[in-house]
């Protein structure tokens, strides 16, 4: 399964750029031998339209050019989101579509004006970080990280520590 992170917006040089490209260099070192021989970023350039709908309408077109209905599961990050999933959970659903032969795994992160209605409907999973508004630049680093942290769990990696018992 091909890993796709589509982001709107460029992250521009500098701290939140450098830890997007750690996360995703160690996904594509780790994934190869957990059946994910590449985990790729496309950035999405931000609308110009005027009116918000048409801006989002806009980018989720392009999004979903990436996500084939058929051949791909699409995981959105947005506001709306579960936040009640831990790791472990999200690790398990990335597996079964792993293991049910899903081409490619498409991480959707929308831009300013959130996610078109379209690109809500068409995901198999919406997940947020929380209530709180978080900058671009620091989701992207955090959906990156869950990539990574996604693939240490399958690997049995010492570097997620969940679920420990503390008896």
């Amino acid at each position: 399964m091909r890993l796709l992170v589509t982001a709107v917006g460029r992250l521009k040089p500098g701290p939140e750029r450098d830890l997007a490209a750690r996360y995703r260099d160690r996904a594509v070192q780790l994934g190869r031998g957990l059946g994910f021989p590449a985990c790729d970023v496309v950035e999405i350039p931000e609308s110009r339209a005027r009116r918000p709908i048409d801006r989002s309408v806009e980018e989720g077109a392009a999004i979903l050019s990436h996500a084939p209905a058929a051949s791909s599961a699409l995981l959105v990050y947005d506001e709306r989101g579960r936040s009640d999933w831990t790791s472990e959970r999200i690790a398990e659903r990335i597996a079964s579509w792993r293991d049910a032969a899903t081409a490619t795994l498409v991480v959707a992160i929308g831009g300013a004006d959130g996610l078109a209605p379209e690109v809500r409907d068409r995901a198999d999973l919406s997940l947020a970080f929380g209530a709180a508004t978080l900058p671009h630049g620091l989701v992207r680093v955090l959906a990156l990280e869950q990539v990574y942290r996604t693939l240490t769990i399958l690997a049995g990696h010492p570097y997620h520590r969940g679920n420990i018992d503390a008896s």
